[in-house]
């Protein structure tokens, strides 16, 4: 059970590597956080390096997720330690030890965690955030809802207690990172996709 334990240190450890501020130092020399919205996310790697400088971000942020989980998964088959495991994963992401607890918005990282969990319920989510963003072009919307109708998704699919915990405590988090955006939303200042800064 110490092993089990264990991986949830991993696991916050590896949400914490801030791929976007590392990728984006090597290639272009500079810090994300001074540019766009002055986060180490994807979304905002894309809106000022562009998509072959975001793609990598994304799935090395999502990777995060996934491995977080599988490692705490093989440690203990007991959805208490590996949902935690993923939790922490996408709480590293948003509060990095590395960068001084300043972090993303855990979006890319909550999709690893997902596809760990159920193929069903990412599709759904990620189907959810496309179709919003597709009709509002506001990235945050998408990611805002989508993770919003988690725990409905879980619940929905006969998944028990702890995934619909997971699922809330998933959604306050993303939630609670995006209060910027919400409210830029309210205010008709929030940037659209396609449109930088």
């Amino acid at each position: 059970m110490i092993v089990a334990y264990l991986t949830l240190l991993i696991a916050y450890l590896l949400g914490s590597l801030p791929f976007g501020y590392i990728l984006t130092r090597l290639a272009h020399g500079t810090d994300i956080r001074d540019y766009g919205s002055g986060n180490i996310g994807a979304t905002n790697v894309l809106r000022v390096y562009g998509w072959r400088s975001a793609l990598p971000v994304f799935i090395l942020d999502l990777a995060k997720g996934l491995v977080a989980v599988l490692l705490a998964r093989a440690a203990a088959d007991a959805p208490g330690i590996y949902l935690t495991a993923g939790f922490l994963a996408m709480f590293g992401h948003s509060f990095p030890f590395y960068l001084k607890f300043r972090g993303g918005k855990a979006v890319a990282t909550s999709i690893g965690v997902l596809l760990a969990l159920s193929g069903w319920v990412t599709l759904i989510v990620i189907a959810c955030f496309l179709a919003i963003v597709y009709l509002t072009r506001y990235v945050s919307l998408g990611s805002i809802i989508s993770m919003l109708i988690l725990p409905l998704i879980f619940w929905a699919f006969g998944f028990g207690q702890p995934y619909i915990l997971f699922g809330l405590a998933a959604a306050i988090l993303v939630i609670v990172r995006h209060h910027e955006n919400i409210r830029r939303l309210l205010k008709g200042t929030e940037s659209k996709l396609g449109r930088k800064g």
